[in-house]
């Protein structure tokens, strides 16, 4: 484990640490998250939340995916 970081729990789900909100509203993606998740500058992200539930940022293409599971897909 690298010093200074911490990886909760051993299931699907893990927390790749924090990030500081600047003054433009902009945050920096934890390096190991970015690695993990194939992030590269200039990727889309795409942002989702509600107020009693937060935010959710990923990559467009996982709501796509969810969507051909959902409603099945064309061919």
């Amino acid at each position: 484990m690298p010093s200074g970081k911490h990886i909760l729990g051993q299931s699907k789900n893990r927390v790749f640490g924090t990030a500081k909100v600047g003054d433009r509203g902009q945050i920096v993606i934890p390096q190991e998250a970015r690695r993990f998740f194939g992030i590269s500058p200039g990727d889309t992200l795409l942002i989702l939340g509600n107020e009693s539930s937060g935010l959710v940022v990923t990559k467009p293409e996982i709501l796509h995916d969810l969507a051909d599971e959902i409603l099945g897909k064309e061919e």
